[in-house]
């Protein structure tokens, strides 16, 4: 479950280190390559209630085997297409079944696991799409440049019909009599939720795309700049270890206010200074954060409609994906003189985040009684 993780968060951060060679390679433009970018995250995110639906409706490893070998087709088409359209295509399909994985996992975690036990299995979850961030970081661009950029997606070929072979001998448990009903993942607290991860995904992955490019505009290579900025896999990795030995002590609510506060911090240190110091250290509370935050809200999300985990979880998801792309979107034109008014407009956001998440989940929490308490704990 960790390892397809691991490798649904490498296959998605693994074509950016490449774009400069691909441009090369295939006679494209600057502009064309990244839409090997967009279209990969708009179908990953677009993807994510499709598949929640499937799930509540087809079971969770029917789905799951149908998006590995999707995965695996889409990886084989992408590592043999004759041309940058065909590649494009590719991409784009790859990345509406891999955008199945981690939100079926998530699931899967839900069912299978309750209270702290629950958080620590997220946590680790965590940490394994953290190294498959960072390895894609770090290393796709090296292979693409030593062997040749098609053994980066093949990776991803390989790797999913190994998880498909393996799939032949898992059995889940029983789901506990739980009744389905797709229709209460579009119910109050659902709903409250999905806001809150378009806001969340604004302020943590929408902002978190300016790190590099800050660091860049400070004088850094492209090389040293991605290094640095992959220090928020670190955080993330650092984070999950810490949130998975406090969460079992203090509960969901203070996690999420850990979470805030130490997004409130990062930001405001890049908000005065982005020296390259400052904007590293950012990195790595940044991913603290999203270990104590995001977690936390995912926690949320898998436990407020029992009857339709899977179709929660993949709509909060797409709504956190939908969230960074808006931000980033909205926040392009405030560059032109820098980054600091980006970075203070953020720190001011993650306060409102703070009070909404924070008052909303102890409100969730007295309201469920002691189901509501227990869960706290998740």
């Amino acid at each position: 479950m960790r390892a397809a993780g691991f490798l649904s968060f490498y296959d998605r951060f693994a074509t950016a280190p490449m774009l400069v060679l691909i441009i090369k390679e295939e006679g494209v433009s600057l502009y064309s390559a990244v839409q090997l970018v967009t279209v990969y995250v708009l179908l990953y995110a677009l993807g994510q209630p499709v598949w929640g639906l499937l799930s509540d409706r087809l079971g969770r490893l029917r789905v799951l085997r149908l998006a590995l070998v999707g995965a695996v087709l889409g990886s084989v088409a992408s590592v043999a297409a004759p041309g940058f359209a065909a590649l494009l295509v590719a991409r784009a399909v790859t990345g509406f079944f891999v955008g199945s994985l981690f939100p079926s996992m998530l699931t899967i975690v839900g069912d299978s696991y309750t209270g702290a036990a629950r958080a620590r299995e997220i946590s680790n979850l965590q940490t394994f799409t953290a190294l498959g961030t960072t390895v894609a970081t770090l290393t796709a661009g090296a292979l693409a440049v030593w062997v040749d950029w098609r053994v980066v997606f093949a990776v991803t070929a390989v790797g999913a019909a190994a998880f498909l072979v393996l799939l032949r001998r898992v059995r889940l448990p029983a789901g506990g009599g739980t009744r389905h009903d797709v229709r209460s993942a579009f119910t109050a607290w659902p709903l409250w939720t999905y806001g809150l991860g378009l806001l969340e995904g604004a302020i943590l992955l929408g902002i978190l795309t300016y790190i590099v490019p800050a660091l860049e505009r400070d004088g850094l290579s492209t090389e040293l700049a991605g290094v640095l900025g992959a220090m928020y896999g670190v955080g993330i990795i650092g984070g999950a270890h810490l949130a998975k030995r406090t969460v079992a002590r203090v509960g969901r609510t203070v996690m999420i206010g850990i979470g805030s506060a130490t997004l409130f911090v990062a930001f405001l240190l890049a908000s005065l200074s982005q020296s390259v110091v400052t904007l590293t250290v950012t990195a790595v509370l940044i991913g603290t954060s999203n270990a104590f935050l995001h977690s936390s809200l995912q926690g949320w999300a898998t436990d407020v409609a029992p009857a339709a985990r899977a179709t929660t979880v993949s709509v909060f998801v797409c709504s956190v994906f939908l969230g960074s792309s808006a931000a980033t979107a909205l926040t392009a034109g405030m560059t032109r003189h820098g980054y600091g008014s980006v970075f203070a407009a953020t720190c001011a956001a993650t306060v409102v985040l703070a009070v909404l998440a924070v008052g909303s989940h102890a409100v969730w929490s007295r309201r469920t009684g002691p189901i509501g308490a227990s869960r706290t704990q998740v």
